[in-house]
């Protein structure tokens, strides 16, 4: 089950996505909110995986909202501006939907967490042989090539698997994932970060450049990058 939560302050709009939800038994809605204030309220005091997030809030706009949160559950925009499109996937959302939304819209948007991409019920099944590891859900199996990961982002119960071409979102946590890693090929440099090591271009203060990202070290883990270099910490 994926909890999620509406914020918008639109009456119609809450009325028009609670109607599409109410025909997905896989989310449960956890809350309806009129702002930015009352989302991070409902954010603290529960777990919530999926925000449908309008831009146009008062008090606080959608993206200043997104900003506020260094590790946000899975987003998908509703609004009715459609200019604001580049600077919200920069929060790697999920969907941008323009109101009116539709529900073969909206059931596009979701299809993308739930066709595998967002793997709904994970297994600790999983089978790891050269190159690349298989992620059991369900009844269907997951390929991921090694040499494709640039870098892995932890997101609460969710990861976000960086590709050279792709990225992947799957309900699964950081140790578990790694644990189907080979340990020379992939270095943790943040409770929240697994980098490649190929992909390494710089190591600096404490930030690391891997692929066309910038990636914080960690302090636990400074250590451990340090060693990486051959260098004493």
């Amino acid at each position: 089950m994926i909890k999620c939560i509406i914020v918008e302050d639109e009456i119609l709009a809450q009325q028009v996505i609670q109607r599409h939800l109410a025909k997905l038994p896989q989310l449960e809605l956890v809350a309806v909110c009129n702002n930015a204030l009352e989302a991070k309220s409902v954010l603290e005091k529960s777990d919530v995986d999926l925000i449908f997030l309008d831009l146009q809030l008062p008090g606080m706009n959608g993206l200043h909202f997104l900003r506020s949160f260094p590790d946000p559950p899975l987003v998908i925009i509703t609004t009715a501006y459609a200019e604001y499109a580049l600077e919200s996937y920069e929060f790697n959302v999920i969907d941008y939907l323009l109101k009116p939304i539709s529900y073969e819209r909206f059931f596009k948007a979701i299809s993308k967490i739930l066709n595998g991409r967002l793997f709904t019920e994970p297994t600790p099944e999983k089978e790891h042989w050269g190159d690349h590891t298989f992620i059991k859900s369900g009844s269907k199996f997951f390929k991921i090539n090694f040499s494709e990961i640039i870098y892995v982002q932890g997101m609460r119960d969710y990861l976000q698997i960086h590709g050279k071409e792709h990225k992947l979102v799957v309900h699964q946590t950081m140790n578990d994932f790694e644990k189907s890693l080979p340990a020379k090929q992939f270095i943790r440099v943040h409770k929240s970060y697994l980098v490649a090591v190929n992909h390494i271009k710089i190591i600096y203060g404490n930030s690391i450049e891997v692929g066309e990202v910038t990636i914080p070290i960690g302090n636990s883990y400074k250590n451990i990058v340090m060693q990486l270099i051959g260098r004493k910490p």
